[in-house]
């Protein structure tokens, strides 16, 4: 490496430093909020894959596995799977319909939690499309580090 690339990934690496916390607490933002504004679970989510390539871009794709597990990821999945399940068969059990929203007398109007089991469903979406849409970028990368 030359001392001009050494540089710049020396910027990148400190760029991600500032630049990743912050997009965590966004794509959070998104996911918690998404019930009350635009955006949820799916779109919260996806911004994995920004904070993945932001990741590998500074650290390289070893590091990068490292720090995102696809097996930790490829298990979350499921058990965002089964929890989203679970929270639509609620209804059912309530004697409603597969997802209503059985719980929307609790919470104020305007509160995080306000909105009963849509915000739960909610939350599963934005775990779910995280470990998949992260799943899928993390091998995405591989290969593409396998051709190099």
């Amino acid at each position: 490496m030359t001392n001009e690339n050494i540089r710049i990934r020396h910027v990148v690496q400190r760029s991600l430093d500032i630049v990743f916390p912050l997009t965590m607490v966004y794509m959070c933002y998104i996911i918690l909020h998404g019930h009350l504004s635009p955006g949820g679970g799916f779109q919260g989510g996806v911004l994995v894959v920004g904070v993945i390539l932001m990741l590998y871009f500074a650290e390289g794709y070893s590091r990068t596995a490292k720090a995102v597990s696809f097996d930790l990821l490829h298990e979350g999945e499921g058990i965002a799977s089964v929890a989203y399940v679970a929270l639509a068969m609620m209804g059912i059990a309530a004697g409603a319909q597969f997802c209503e929203n059985i719980l929307y007398q609790s919470g104020n109007i305007g509160d995080l939690y306000s909105s009963g089991t849509i915000f739960w469903m909610n939350l599963t979406v934005g775990i779910k499309v995280i470990t998949g849409i992260g799943s899928i970028t993390l091998l995405m990368l591989g290969i593409v580090q396998q051709k190099n």
